[in-house]
């Protein structure tokens, strides 16, 4: 297993070292004192403990640039600002240590990452998508599996209920209400309107959510409900 440590601070860096070197023994460790020098090793690790508050580019915009090219490393935020704790999840980011943490927390998370790294590594998400079940939708007298999964986002248009996935748009007469319950936790209902897959978010404000395809309006008193239930997701995702 790969990890490495990117953090301005050497008392820092030494110190996530140390424990990561507790846990395990045979890991390959590599530290990093500033975004740009982690950018510049072109290294694909397989966890990746973040500080946010770098001089140079800070760690927000060092995981941005970093996740262009390193989609499964799992990227936990170290660091003593609390202000980025949802813009972590933009970028997503697995969990987000505050400073001060101790060392029980820090054991568990990284516990956790490490299994989601092996699950990562055996398949068990397909293309990123965890495996669920399908949805059997009646439209123009046919029935037709829809596989959760694959679901980006939905909307009501014209009395109708649209299902959007990457492939396809899908039609029928139905309730949202209804294709919320089905679709479970992996979904929320932004809007009256939308219900939309987490798997597909990308970035999100108070009035929008863009999506890997398409976008979904977002209720200004859902905003905040959004945020914390995105961040449980992107946390479940870890634990299963």
């Amino acid at each position: 297993m790969r990890i490495a440590v990117c953090d301005d601070e050497k008392e820092t860096r030494d110190m996530c070292a140390e424990k990561v070197r507790e846990l395990y023994p045979d890991a390959e460790v590599s530290l990093y004192q500033s975004g740009e020098e982690l950018l510049l090793a072109c290294v694909r690790p397989d966890i990746l403990l973040l500080d946010i508050k770098m001089p140079g580019k800070n760690g927000m915009e060092t995981a941005r640039e970093f996740r262009r090219s390193n989609k499964n490393t799992i990227i936990i935020f170290v660091t003593a600002l609390e202000d980025y704790v949802f813009q972590a999840f933009d970028v997503g980011a697995f969990h987000y240590l505050v400073k001060p943490f101790d060392e029980k927390k820090f054991m568990e998370v990284m516990s956790n990452a490490a299994e989601e790294s092996l699950e990562r590594k055996r398949g068990k998400y397909a293309n990123g998508k965890k495996n669920l079940p399908a949805l059997i939708i009646n439209t123009g007298g046919r029935h037709i599996a829809v596989n959760l999964e694959e679901i980006i986002y939905a909307e009501v248009y014209d009395r109708k209920v649209v299902i959007h996935t990457m492939d396809t748009d899908i039609e029928y007469y139905g309730r949202m209400k209804e294709l919320e319950k089905k679709a479970g936790d992996d979904f929320y209902r932004s809007h009256r309107a939308f219900l939309v897959n987490f798997n597909f978010v990308r970035k999100y404000d108070g009035s929008i959510i863009y999506l890997e395809k398409g976008q979904a309006l977002m209720s200004k008193q859902n905003y905040r409900d959004f945020v914390k239930k995105y961040l449980k997701y992107i946390q479940r995702k870890g634990r299963e």
